[in-house]
């Protein structure tokens, strides 16, 4: 017996696991619609690819606490999926299952929707790993709804204040340059800034997904959530400059190691200025003006990151790159004696 050609095998499989997953959809997908409602929210959402990192990523905010813990989902490399108005968890997991046995996301989509006994309260959005994109807005969801897909995108809402909030996320999409996370939250403060969900603000996410890295299995590149605030904007931006910060002080301990000081001041002071109120920016600082002979100046480092964070008082006295100040007198001062 002989077996079949290894071109022949792979369309095999496919069939195998396309019938699988429609079982599963048919089956599990109206059990989902049937039993998972949390509630009926005003949502404005995009979803971004950026072609040239591979990553794919989603902004949201809503006038509901947590929106982020329900209305996201994907998968690096694969694709992510905006679901909303009534979110279900359901487009994520089969969405994602349809997509990897080979259906474009509008077969996906329409496939989904046919499973679902309360189509008519959702709003539904698909951006793939190569930038195909699939999007459903029911009819009879809160005013205004719409969406707008484009070249790597789709932006979505329900419940806003008109049809230029969408109009403005995706246009700020599609203008801007950048990484994805900073040109997703640009389009979403671009739709607050036409008036958003009508009945006001209160929570915000971001997710960015890399192609799969961490073991096989990790794709979270980003993961940020407001869940209840009075700015969620500013403060979903002020957590992103917190991250960022951080990945600079990284290239700044890099360069200390390359025992490249004049570099690693550079970044560390673009770290500060990125999130002022980052110990850890004033901590490497300090840590640098030592290396260079400037006592005075890794003095005043110290005082302000343990104004910012009393907590350094004890692990400056354990930090062995100041090891040169624990028995400084005015090191002592700022952190207390051993």
């Amino acid at each position: 017996m002989s077996l079949p050609p290894r071109s022949a095998v792979k369309p095999l499989l496919l069939l195998g696991i396309c019938w699988t997953t429609l079982l599963v959809v048919l089956l599990a997908g109206a059990a989902h619609a049937q039993t998972y409602e949390p509630g009926e929210e005003g949502t404005f959402s995009i979803i971004g690819r950026d072609p040239a990192t591979g990553q794919l990523g989603m902004a949201v905010h809503s006038k509901t606490i947590a929106v982020g813990s329900r209305t996201r989902g994907g998968k690096g490399g694969v694709a992510v999926i905006a679901h909303q108005s009534a979110s279900n968890p359901m487009y994520s997991a089969i969405g994602i299952e349809l997509l990897e046995a080979g259906m474009l996301p509008q077969q996906a989509l329409e496939m989904m929707l046919r499973s679902d006994e309360r189509r008519d309260s959702r709003q539904v959005a698909i951006l793939d790993s190569q930038g195909r994109t699939a999007a459903f807005t029911s009819a009879t969801i809160s005013d205004w709804k719409g969406h707008r897909c484009g070249e790597n995108y789709c932006a979505q809402g329900n419940t806003l204040a008109g049809p230029e909030v969408v109009a403005a996320m995706a246009r700020s999409f599609a203008t801007s340059t950048g990484p994805l996370a900073e040109r997703l939250l640009s389009a979403l403060e671009a739709g607050q800034s036409e008036g958003g969900d009508r009945r006001g603000v209160q929570s915000a996410s971001l997710m960015i997904l890399k192609p799969l890295a961490i073991q096989g299995y990790g794709d979270r590149e980003l993961d940020l959530r407001v869940d209840e605030h009075r700015d969620p904007f500013g403060e979903l931006r002020r957590i992103l400059h917190a991250v960022r910060s951080g990945e600079m002080l990284s290239e700044a301990n890099a360069n200390i190691a390359a025992a490249d000081l004049k570099g690693a001041l550079h970044k560390a002071f673009a770290a500060r200025d990125t999130s002022p109120t980052n110990d850890n920016a004033w901590v490497t600082i300090a840590n640098i003006h030592l290396r260079t002979g400037d006592k005075a100046n890794a003095i005043a480092a110290i005082a302000r990151a343990v104004e910012l964070n009393p907590a350094n008082k004890n692990q400056l006295k354990r930090n062995q790159a100041f090891a040169a100040l624990h028995q400084d007198p005015e090191f002592i001062k700022i952190v207390g004696v051993q």
